[in-house]
């Protein structure tokens, strides 16, 4: 029995055994969390270094691990989106010590087992491990087989809160649960639903409205119906970029209507369709139609609305909305077929 460390009275014991080439380490889980930065101290439980010019190019594609994907995860339950349980825990406080022994030196993202280390003690996660070569990227020693127990055992004791409380989640999550739920927290920001260009913005609704409107300029419309005309003097140039995108404000909800041209083999093909800014949950609670015609002629579409989590070209490429071909869309237009003349109106409404 060997003692490691110490902070004031609590003293922490571990029993370390050579077996082959893996050192197993079996500890004590009874301190506190807050107190686990006493470990910090340990040549078994080295804190992570910083500064090595080493890792710059290994996290140039950090990897995260879902320990769902693991086969030596412990058996931690899960609680994914509901908070009733987990709200009131008191084990909430988390030393940053203790998160920064759980993150990994390379990729910089959480640990979840099986966590790797050398001899010298230093930890990285599985996904970054096969990058190194087997050396370890703090202290170049060979990283061999050995896996850290103790910091797993650790991790397992902790409880976090969701990284969206900021959004409105108040839910505290078990380490090893805690991904799961953020992938599918009803509080997670959506995406920036412009198509025009590659915008990273995320945020919640009211920010998104106010985003498109001050940094897209999106022309917002009130109300449940619409009509729109959309000319292009060259229709046989076409690109892959959205002409248009208008927001609707119905139902104390928010619409985009899309309306684009896209090559599809040798033609090019024309889509308008509808996306909802909210969840999908929500999302079918609606309809809406489209309607687009000339010469006496009419194509109509009726469908339900997207959510905004489904990516603007996910949608564009399941052709899930009025599709127009080329040779229509100019006969629709009338005149010499060389201006591409189209009005598009519809309407959208709530289902009872």
């Amino acid at each position: 029995m060997r003692t490691l460390a110490t902070e004031g009275e609590k003293r922490f014991d571990f029993t370390v055994a050579n077996d082959g080439d893996e050192v197993r380490m079996t500890a004590s889980l009874s301190w506190k969390a807050e107190e686990v930065k006493a470990l910090a101290g340990s040549p078994y439980m080295l804190p992570m270094s910083s500064g090595n010019s080493y890792y710059d190019d290994l996290r140039m594609k950090p990897e995260v691990i879902d320990p769902s994907e693991n086969e030596d995860t412990l058996d931690i339950g899960e609680h994914v989106n509901d908070t009733s349980e987990t709200a009131s825990k008191p084990n909430v406080a988390v030393s940053t010590n203790v998160r920064e022994l759980l993150e990994c030196p390379v990729c910089l993202n959480a640990m979840y087992p099986p966590i790797s280390q050398c001899s010298n003690g230093h930890t990285l996660c599985s996904g970054c491990k096969p990058k190194v070569h087997n050396r370890c990227p703090t202290c170049r020693h060979e990283l061999g087989n050995i896996r850290c127990l103790a910091l797993e055992k650790v991790a397992a004791s902790l409880e976090l809160p969701c990284k969206y409380q900021n959004f409105g989640c108040i839910g505290i999550y078990p380490y090893y649960s805690k991904l799961k739920h953020e992938s599918q927290c009803a509080y997670r920001p959506y995406n920036c639903p412009y198509a025009g260009s590659e915008c990273l913005v995320i945020g919640d609704i009211p920010f998104l409205v106010s985003h498109l409107k001050d940094d897209h300029k999106v022309d917002m419309h009130s109300g449940s119906t619409f009509n729109h005309r959309y000319v292009k003097s060259n229709p046989h140039e076409v690109e892959n970029a959205t002409w248009m995108l208008t927001v609707f404000s119905c139902f104390g909800q928010y619409f985009c209507l899309h309306f684009e041209a896209f090559q599809l083999g040798m033609a090019p093909v024309y889509i308008a369709f509808l996306r909802f800014m909210g969840d999908d949950n929500e999302a079918k609670n609606y309809s809406y139609s489209l309607e687009v015609g000339g010469n006496g002629r009419k194509m109509i579409w009726q469908g339900v609305p997207r959510s905004i989590r489904d990516s603007h070209r996910k949608v564009r490429d399941s052709f899930d909305g009025l599709i127009i071909q080329r040779n229509m869309a100019l006969f629709f237009s009338g005149g010499d077929r060389k201006e591409l003349k189209l009005r598009v109106t519809g309407r959208i409404w709530k289902e009872q």
